[in-house]
């Protein structure tokens, strides 16, 4: 799965032709999780509560450019 981004230790991926709704997947220190672009919250797995945080903020300041992919 192509990596679109590191930072802080967090690996975010992105398939393009992934399931709805669009999302990312996430990786951090053995946790996993798709997280749900339009709003930056976690649908599925489990994130660390800062780590979550950080990875909302960021899907929500990238959205058009995720969303575009």
């Amino acid at each position: 799965m192509p990596v679109l981004s590191i930072f802080f230790g967090i690996i975010v991926r992105m398939w393009h032709d992934d399931h709805p709704p669009p999302h990312v997947h996430v990786e951090y220190q053995g946790y996993e999780a798709l997280v749900n672009i339009s709003s930056g919250e976690v649908t599925k797995g489990r994130l660390p509560k800062t780590a979550a945080a950080i990875v909302k903020q960021w899907c929500l300041r990238h959205r058009g450019e995720l969303m575009d992919n």
